[in-house]
């Protein structure tokens, strides 16, 4: 498909002297259609040519050559020269593409021959699968599809927390209460019941956690009581973490957790000891971070046990080894900020190749508070993602068996499955990820206005266009001329932005850029279906319009399986 921004900067670079690269990252989508359809502003320049940015607009303008290009005009507007394309032009490479490509619009292969690692979701084992894990399960599972569907070899890691002293805290919880539960059933509930109990014992008497601590350093030594536990809270916790991941029809390419890495981080404490950057403080053994003005990288406690940024480093290692990756990223909550920055300083310190070091970035995304406050496993106070998610289908079942009692069991079934789990996805991705977020049932069922369900039901009625003519027309049947107009042409503008709106989700690691143009897509073919009878007596008129709905049509399915959001056929 043709590239217009990089056919504006082929033409601006005859009259600037600059970078074309550069010129194509600064030219804008104008916000008012009548200033065109690409607009390069002339700030920058002001220094260069010692002029005001609205006179080398002016200037730039009449220097312009638009022979054998795609541009039907050029003007000034302020300081912006303003690039109106040749209709038709646009048209028909839209209309060309989505016909080739179909389901596959969109993918590209700008990541070809590059891996990139995606760590997501990683929930804690014997602990509930809450809607603070929701968001970093949502998240990184859209910008592993995105990598996917860019070329990138993309590998998904569910690095489990399934190690560390809050199984030490499990353990002993176990050994004094374990005969009151059956963990058979409902076994998360359970496991947080105690785990709950143990921590507010700890807080009582700290001799209590101390033995906590003991426990977690019998099960770094392989002790078979607490393994044996360890694997029983593990296998049941997957057990529950895989109904949800189900639910929102999502897999892995890897499981490997905490625990994996557990045997791995000696050899990383050797290099870190050969580097002799490794010392002791206060028992514990460090690496001084005072110079990159961060507090010291703890790599062992001082009984000699491992902490979370040991086994970290030794995953770091283990995928460099294994996945030679260009990027790795972790989709985990800003919290561990200050986490992320001390274990990628310390990596550099492991000999691993210059791209993956550079490799390394921390996705970082805001928390999600209840309105009475910060969740808490320990307090026990969380809203559970199970709970969530069959809370909203059972809601939108309830439209549905007003609205369309007419459907069959069957339809109610699958369509409140889709709209109401699509609702849960469509709410977490909307926003910007690293904002906070305020938990509030009443805005995450909302189906009015900017909402998942609203995508969801322009692409019902997209189908139902489609159904009532009962066919596609061929593409030698569209009469290009019959939707230039300029409702249906904003709607063919915003479907030929779909591929670099991909890029730009990828560039900025940011889903909402691709929440955002599903919505503007839906809210802009809402409007042409308003303005305009599609079907008409005038075949050619009808045809044009019915491909334009069979193209959106595809087009939003394209972008809402990207974010998680299956498409229900009739709502």
């Amino acid at each position: 498909m043709k590239d217009f921004k990089e056919q504006i900067a082929s033409i601006l670079v005859q009259v600037i002297n600059m970078d074309k690269e550069e010129i194509e990252k600064s030219i804008e989508v104008p916000k008012d259609e009548k200033m065109g359809d690409y607009a390069f502003p002339c700030f920058r320049l002001a220094k260069t040519f010692g002029k005001a940015p609205n006179l080398i607009a002016e200037e730039l303008k009449n220097k312009i050559e638009l022979q054998n290009t795609d541009i039907e005009k050029v003007e000034n507007q302020g300081a912006y020269i303003n690039f109106t394309l040749k209709k038709e032009v646009l048209a028909k490479e839209v209309i060309e593409e989505i016909t080739n490509k179909k389901e596959n619009y969109g993918k590209q292969e700008i990541g070809k021959g590059q891996t990139i690692l995606v760590e997501y979701s990683s929930p804690n084992i014997a602990k509930p699968f809450h809607i603070g894990h929701l968001r970093t399960t949502l998240i990184g599972r859209a910008l592993y599809n995105i990598y996917k569907t860019l070329g990138y070899n993309t590998i998904g890691i569910n690095h489990l927390g399934d190690y560390g002293t809050q199984f030490g805290k499990m353990i002993e919880g176990y050994k004094r209460w374990g005969n009151e539960y059956n963990l058979e059933e409902n076994p998360i509930e359970k496991l947080t019941d105690i785990y709950v109990r143990i921590n507010a014992l700890c807080k009582e008497d700290e001799s209590v956690l101390d033995v906590c601590r003991d426990n977690f350093k019998k099960l770094e030594e392989g002790d078979e009581y607490c393994t044996n536990l360890w694997k029983k809270f593990r296998d049941l916790s997957l057990k529950e973490f895989y109904r949800i991941y189900d639910l929102l029809d999502i897999s892995f390419d890897s499981l490997n957790g905490e625990a994996f890495y557990s045997d791995k981080t000696d050899e990383v404490i050797e290099i870190l000891e050969k580097t002799g950057k490794l010392v002791e403080s206060e028992g514990a053994r460090i690496i001084d971070l005072e110079e990159q003005k961060m507090p010291p990288c703890i790599v062992c406690k001082s009984n000699g046990s491992t902490i979370y940024a040991t086994r970290d480093l030794a995953a770091i290692l283990y995928r460099t080894r294994t996945y030679d990756f260009d990027k790795c990223l972790y989709v985990v909550a800003y919290e561990q900020n200050l986490h992320f920055k001390q274990i990628f300083e310390v990596a550099k310190l492991l000999g691993i190749k210059e791209k993956c070091q550079k490799g390394l970035e921390h996705i970082s995304y805001g928390m999600v508070h209840l309105k009475s406050g910060k969740m808490s496993t320990r307090e026990g106070n969380v809203i559970k993602v199970e709970e969530l998610l069959q809370e909203a289908i059972e809601r939108v079942r309830k439209i549905i068996e007003e609205k369309n009692p007419e459907l069959t069991e069957e339809e109610k079934d699958d369509i409140a499955k889709k709209v109401g789990i699509g609702a849960v996805i469509y709410n977490d991705l909307a926003g910007s990820r690293i904002k906070d977020e305020i938990f509030d049932w009443d805005i995450i069922l909302n189906f009015n206005g900017e909402t998942g369900p609203y995508i969801q039901y322009t692409y019902v009625r997209t189908n139902s266009v489609l159904k009532k003519v009962q066919y596609v027309p061929e593409l030698l049947e569209v009469k290009l001329e019959n939707i230039l107009d300029e409702e249906a042409y904003k709607v063919l503008k915003l479907l030929y932005t779909y591929p670099e709106t991909i890029r730009n989700v990828a560039e900025k690691n940011e889903p909402s850029i691709l929440s955002r143009y599903l919505i503007e897509l839906a809210k802009t073919y809402s409007s042409f279906y308003n303005e305009n009878k599609i079907i008409t007596e005038e075949k050619d008129i009808q045809n044009a319009r019915v491909y334009l709905t069979y193209l959106t049509n595809q087009v939003l399915k394209n972008g809402a399986h990207l974010l998680g959001i299956e498409m229900p056929e009739k709502m």
